[in-house]
């Protein structure tokens, strides 16, 4: 019976899987980046302050995403090319109900390699999402995230996408930046 209890909630657990195509780039001035943005009608979602404890594993990236003011978080793990431009992203990600127990937990299992704190905007655009972002001691970025199905005719479509939504904010290639915040701090 207990087993039976143990599986039923473990079945609620929200797990998904994702494919994305992702770019991110220094941003020197975020100001006319939002000015743009609002020119196009962007949906502003809103401005969340995240803390990202990143751990070390075999491959892939794994993080713990904390948001301020929210009482759960987002394991994420994702697996991407780490090349400066639009890129395929293999993301999963499990909400966590009790997020000071399960760190203190991954950080005795895991040995943890980086901390990002950001305050992140967040921006809808047809599909895409944009990120205007200011990380603690790094800077400040933006970042492209987008669904895509797996085949490769979607990626290219995704990728062009990308590409465009760049050239009409002003995103220059020699901005474009391969690493994660994590790798970066």
């Amino acid at each position: 019976m207990q087993s039976e209890n143990l599986c039923k909630k473990v079945s609620k657990v929200n797990w998904v899987e994702h494919q994305l195509m992702e770019l991110k780039a220094r941003a020197r001035d975020l100001d006319s980046v939002r000015e743009k943005l609002i020119a196009l009608k962007a949906e502003p979602v809103g401005t969340f302050r995240q803390i990202d404890t990143y751990f070390e594993t075999p491959r892939g990236r794994l993080k713990l995403r904390e948001v301020e003011g929210f009482d759960m978080a987002m394991l994420v793990y994702y697996e991407r090319e780490d090349v400066a431009g639009p890129k395929r992203s293999n993301v999963f990600t499990l909400e966590i109900r009790r997020p000071t127990a399960f760190k203190r937990l991954l950080k005795k299992a895991l040995k943890a390699r980086a901390v990002v704190d950001k305050v992140r905007e967040i921006y809808r655009y047809e599909g895409t999402q944009i990120h205007l972002d200011t990380v603690k001691n790094l800077g400040t970025f933006i970042e492209f995230e987008r669904e895509t199905a797996p085949d490769l005719p979607a990626v290219k479509r995704g990728q062009e996408t990308l590409e465009k939504l760049m050239e009409n904010l002003g995103v220059g290639r020699e901005n474009l930046e391969e690493l994660s915040y994590g790798d970066l701090v």
